[in-house]
C-alpha cells in the first residue's frame, strides 16, 4: 500500500475554498473564544488550516519513522505535493499569501524531514577500534 501524503489534505482544502468558495474569506473569524484572562481570541480559516497542517506533519514524520516504511514512494509524493504547492504560491495570485506560504513550507519540511530520516537509518556504524595498550610493557621477543 502506498503511503498518502497527509499535507495534501489541508492544501486540497484551501484549494477547495479558494476555486470553488469566492465569498469565503480565510481572514474572517469563524470562532471567537474569551480566555481566563478576559481575552477575545479569534480564530480564522487560515488558523485552523495551519494547524491542521502542523498537526498532519507531526503524523508524517511519524509515519516515515516507523520501520518497514516504503521511503522512496514517501519521498517522492512529498516531493511531488511540495512542487504543486510551490507552482501554485509563485503562479497563481489567489495563492500568493503567508498563509499558503506556511502551508507550502510545511510540506517543504516533509520532504526534508523523510531525507534526513531516511539518510540516518542508512547510516552505518563502524565498530570500535581496540584501544592500545598504553602504559603497559610489551615482552620482548627472545633473541636467538
Amino acid at each position: 500500500m502506498v503511503g498518502f501524503p497527509l499535507l495534501l489534505v489541508p492544501l486540497a482544502v484551501y484549494n477547495i475554498i479558494a476555486f470553488l468558495m469566492p465569498g469565503v474569506s480565510f481572514t474572517d473569524p469563524l470562532i471567537r473564544l474569551t480566555l481566563p484572562s478576559g481575552e477575545q481570541w479569534q480564530i480564522t480559516l487560515s488558523d485552523m488550516l495551519l494547524a491542521a497542517g502542523v498537526l498532519l506533519l507531526l503524523l508524517e514524520v511519524i509515519k516515515g519513522a516507523r520501520p518497514g516504511a516504503k521511503y522512496l514512494t514517501d519521498h517522492l509524493l512529498s516531493l511531488i505535493v511540495f512542487g504543486a504547492a510551490a507552482a501554485e504560491f509563485v503562479l497563481w495570485p489567489k495563492f500568493g499569501n503567508s498563509t499558503y506560504c506556511l502551508l507550502t513550507l510545511l510540506a517543504l519540511v516533509d520532504f526534508i524531514s523523510g531525507v534526513a530520516l531516511r539518510t540516518r537509518r542508512r547510516a552505518v556504524v563502524a565498530p570500535a577500534a581496540p584501544a592500545p595498550n598504553v602504559g603497559k610493557s610489551q615482552p620482548a621477543a627472545p633473541q636467538p
